[in-house]
C-alpha cells in the first residue's frame, strides 16, 4: 500500500498489537475506514508487518556468521533461545550487543536488526522471550497472544541471563550494551538498573522508564533514549526520566524525533516507519555503542 493511512488507523493498530483490544474489535475499527476503493483487507495488509520489505541484511549474508543458540536461565524459564550474529572475518574478541524484541517475540525484523549491528563489528544476540511457549510462531498476532501467556518476571530473568551469557562468552571483550524496541526498550532500561557495572550502555527505543525513580540511582551504563514525537505517553514521561538520570549522575542523552510515532524504527511496518528518524536514531545508537561499549 503506497498511500499513508490516517493516523487514527495507525493508533488503532498500536492499541491492538499491544493487547489493548480483541481482534474482532480491531477488525470492526478498521472497517469503519473502508470507503471507496479502500477495503478492509487492503487496510489490514497495509498495517501488518511485511518482513521481506523491511529486510536490509539477508540471513545468508556471507559477511556474517549466524546461528541459533540456547542459554541457561535458571532464575527465569529454564532456558532462552536466541539468534546470534558475528562478523565472519572477526579474529579477536568483540564487544556484544543484546537486541530485545517488541511484545511479539523474535520475529524476522529483530533478527535483521541483530545482523545490522553485527555488520558494525559487534557480536549481537537477540533472545526470544517466547522460548518457554514454543518460540516466535511465525506471525506477530499469534506472537502477541503467546507473549501474554509468559510470566513477565520470569521473562525479565531470561533477558538478564542472556545478557550475562553474552558478556561472559570466551570471544567477548567483556563489555556489552543493549538496545530494544517498545517492550524491548523497557527491558533495556530494566537491564541498565539490574546489571549495574556489568552493562556499559543502553539504547532504548520508545521504551518505558524504570517504574521507581529510585532505581535509576543503580544505573552505571551510558543511556541513549529515542522517542517519536507523536508517541504522547512516552514523550510526556521522558522529562522525569531525564531528570532522574541527571540526578543520578548517569551519562545520557535523549532525542524526540519530529513527526515520528511509536514504532518509527520498524521498517517492516511501513505505515509506522519514519525513514529519516530511523536512520538518525540507528546512526546515533551505533556511535553510542562504539563510544561506550567498544571504547
Amino acid at each position: 500500500m503506497a498511500e499513508k493511512l490516517p493516523k487514527r488507523l495507525i493508533d488503532l493498530y498500536n492499541v491492538y498489537i499491544h493487547g489493548g483490544m480483541s481482534r474482532r474489535d480491531f477488525m470492526e475499527g478498521i472497517g469503519k475506514f473502508a470507503v471507496g476503493g479502500l477495503t478492509t483487507a487492503a487496510i489490514l495488509k497495509g498495517l501488518m508487518p511485511n518482513y521481506a520489505l523491511g529486510q536490509q541484511v539477508r540471513p545468508d549474508d556471507a559477511r556474517l556468521r549466524t546461528e541459533y543458540m540456547t542459554v541457561p536461565s535458571p532464575d527465569g524459564n529454564g532456558e532462552i533461545r536466541g539468534y546470534f550474529a558475528r562478523p565472519a572475518g572477526a579474529t579477536g574478541d568483540l564487544p556484544g550487543i543484546l537486541v530485545v524484541h517488541e511484545n511479539r517475540g523474535l520475529n524476522p525484523h529483530i533478527e535483521d536488526i541483530a545482523r545490522r549491528i553485527a555488520l558494525a563489528d559487534f557480536m549481537a544476540f537477540a533472545p526470544d522471550g517466547l522460548t518457554s511457549v514454543g518460540g516466535y510462531p511465525g506471525d506477530d498476532e499469534r506472537g502477541g497472544e503467546l507473549f501474554r501467556m509468559v510470566d513477565g518476571a520470569r521473562m525479565t530473568e531470561d533477558f538478564v541471563a542472556a545478557a550475562l551469557w553474552l558478556k561472559n562468552r570466551p570471544d567477548s571483550t567483556g563489555r556489552i550494551g543493549v538496545t530494544g524496541f517498545c517492550y524491548g526498550g523497557g527491558i533495556s532500561n530494566t537491564l541498565a538498573v539490574r546489571l549495574g557495572e556489568d552493562l556499559a550502555a543502553a539504547a532504548p527505543f520508545y521504551g518505558g522508564a524504570p517504574a521507581d525513580p529510585a532505581e535509576v540511582m543503580r544505573i552505571r551504563a551510558a543511556v541513549l533514549v529515542h522517542h517519536g514525537e507523536t508517541d504522547a505517553r512516552l514523550v510526556q514521561a521522558w522529562p522525569a526520566y531525564d531528570a532522574a538520570l541527571t540526578a543520578a549522575g548517569v551519562t545520557h542523552e535523549g532525542y524526540v524525533y519530529p513527526g515520528a510515532g511509536h514504532g518509527f524504527n520498524n521498517d517492516a511496518t511501513p505505515q509506522r516507519y519514519n525513514e529519516e528518524a530511523s536512520r538518525l536514531a540507528m546512526e546515533r545508537t551505533i556511535a553510542w555503542f562504539n563510544r561506550y561499549v567498544r571504547g
